[in-house]
């Protein structure tokens, strides 16, 4: 239960700062007594508990969105110019969600098997965590959520799809892909918080289905446990979120920039010296 619970804060506190929490996950499986991966399957239902946190916290968001886009598409309503803004966020949420559906549906299998080596997440962490770095400095801070178009949410979609490599951060990719666009921090952040309910939702609970199916636990936790794990995910994540949202307001990404490079590196050492398996 240790391990669980332990997993849950990793995955509460990683799942929003752009710096992998399928990394983290992946990476403090080897230092328990059993050294082993918690699996795709576990990363994906405690998922479930963050995006939770999203929803209750974009709650009022979220609502709006989700009215003016039925009344728009399914009661075919007239709507004010602010409510026509919120439709078409809808339409930008389901549209940038495409690309990642798609690439998961038909890469699962090399996904959850061939993609969590810890020298490929190590690399992955330095790489994208210069790529982040780059765009957050380089790019302009003009465009609001407002300025969104489709175009865009399909460049923010391709960027999303990135983070099924342990390692790349799906907030971290589209974070950096709405800085080369142009959008400020907090429009780029808002927009990823939003992009990621389809996508983790549909994962998440594809794979609860899957397990509780299979009666056998989520390969090394049991339902239990991944229950204890999801459920803290959902209150660290919660807090995470209110902290980010004030932290880039004033505040670069550049510390977790350093973080990645410096914990990637770490890593490849203790791959080399052969401290931790591959």
């Amino acid at each position: 239960m240790f391990e669980s619970i332990f997993l849950g804060i990793i995955q509460g506190l990683t799942e929003f700062l752009p710096i992998s929490s399928s990394a983290h996950q992946r990476i403090a499986g080897e230092f328990f007594s059993h050294a082993q991966d918690p699996g795709a399957r576990f990363t994906a239902i405690t998922q479930i508990g963050t995006e939770l946190a999203v929803l209750i916290f974009f709650r009022h968001d979220i609502k709006r969105i989700l009215l003016a886009w039925i009344n728009q598409n399914l009661r075919r309503q007239n709507l004010s110019s602010e409510e026509k803004q919120e439709a078409r966020m809808g339409w930008l949420i389901i549209i940038g969600s495409v690309p990642i559906v798609i690439l998961g549906y038909l890469g699962k299998s090399f996904i959850e098997n061939d993609l969590r080596s810890l020298w490929l997440i190590a690399s992955v962490m330095i790489i994208f965590g210069l790529i982040l770095g780059w765009a957050d400095h380089h790019g302009k801070k003009i465009r609001t959520l407002n300025d969104l178009n489709l175009p865009h949410g399909l460049m923010y979609g391709l960027a999303q799809s990135l983070a099924l490599v342990p390692g790349v951060s799906r907030s971290g990719a589209t974070i950096a892909m709405g800085r080369l666009l142009g959008y400020t921090r907090e429009a780029a952040l808002r927009y990823s918080f939003l992009l990621a309910l389809p996508a983790v939702f549909g994962s998440g609970f594809y794979e609860l289905k899957a397990a509780l199916e299979d009666k056998t636990g989520v390969q090394l936790f049991s339902l239990t446990d991944t229950f204890i794990a999801t459920t803290i995910a959902f209150f660290v994540g919660y807090a995470v979120i209110a902290w980010l949202l004030k932290f880039v307001q004033t505040k670069s990404f550049m510390p977790f920039i350093i973080y990645r490079v410096f914990l990637g590196s770490i890593l490849l050492i203790l791959l080399s010296q052969k401290v931790i398996n591959p």
